[in-house]
């Protein structure tokens, strides 16, 4: 599902953000992404999404590796990974409901469709009574859930998201963390940047940890320089 093989990752003249990491993701895994800030969590995020290349190395997902996607490609591989960064990116001249339509604007789905898969997707975040609302008006955690509302409303195969629980309340966490849950038993890969390590111990399977000497995945005993 997930393939990285020896990926390097640096912007321009600037010493390695990523170095040398190797790991693959089989289809259905829970996976944390941990590490210090600036150790390269979101970084590595952005490369499964296809959102930035790599400097070096191989990235395949879903079957498709990246540096030799097509621009035709592309689109297929962006519905099929649903991302959630800490930017949520939300437009503030739209309602809270046509946010989440704007994956499924491409799709050819019939609109009653499309609205009742986009409610459904409020709903699990909790947000049903704010469809209508201008993102601008909701609180900050309430910007995030509505991104991940939009995330999941395709129905992505791979479900990423970049500290996706950092600016919500702990009860409002363990919420969201439920939504993931849900999604991932009936099999979508799911992989969550997160430092919260209270939260990890809760509910991580798999961790891959970065810092910025090391690279180490708690499916293998192995530790990669």
């Amino acid at each position: 599902m997930i393939e990285f093989l020896h990926v390097f990752k640096s912007y321009g003249q600037e010493k390695n953000i990523l170095a040398d990491i190797t790991f693959q993701v089989t289809a259905g895994e829970f996976v944390f992404v941990a590490g210090p800030s600036g150790a390269g969590k979101s970084t590595l995020l952005k490369l499964i999404a296809g959102l930035e290349p790599a400097s070096r190395g191989s990235i395949q997902v879903n079957g498709q590796r990246l540096d030799k996607l097509s621009a035709r490609a592309k689109p297929y591989l962006r519905r099929a990974v649903g991302v959630i960064l800490q930017d949520t990116h939300l437009l503030y001249d739209r309602s809270a409901i046509d946010n989440v339509l704007l994956p499924l604007s491409v799709t050819g789905l019939p609109m009653s469709t499309a609205k009742s898969r986009a409610r459904a997707a409020l709903e699990k975040v909790g947000l049903s009574q704010k469809e209508q609302a201008n993102p601008i008006t909701l609180s900050g955690g309430e910007q995030q859930r509505l991104a991940i509302a939009r995330a999941i409303v395709n129905r992505p195969a791979i479900l990423i998201a970049d500290e996706p629980t950092a600016n919500l309340d702990a009860e409002t966490a363990q919420r969201i963390m439920s939504v993931f849950r849900d999604f991932n038993r009936v099999g979508v890969t799911t992989l969550i940047a997160s430092h919260d390590e209270a939260l990890m111990a809760q509910h991580a399977t798999r961790c891959l940890r970065i810092t910025q000497r090391h690279f180490a995945d708690s499916a293998s005993s192995e530790n990669r320089q």
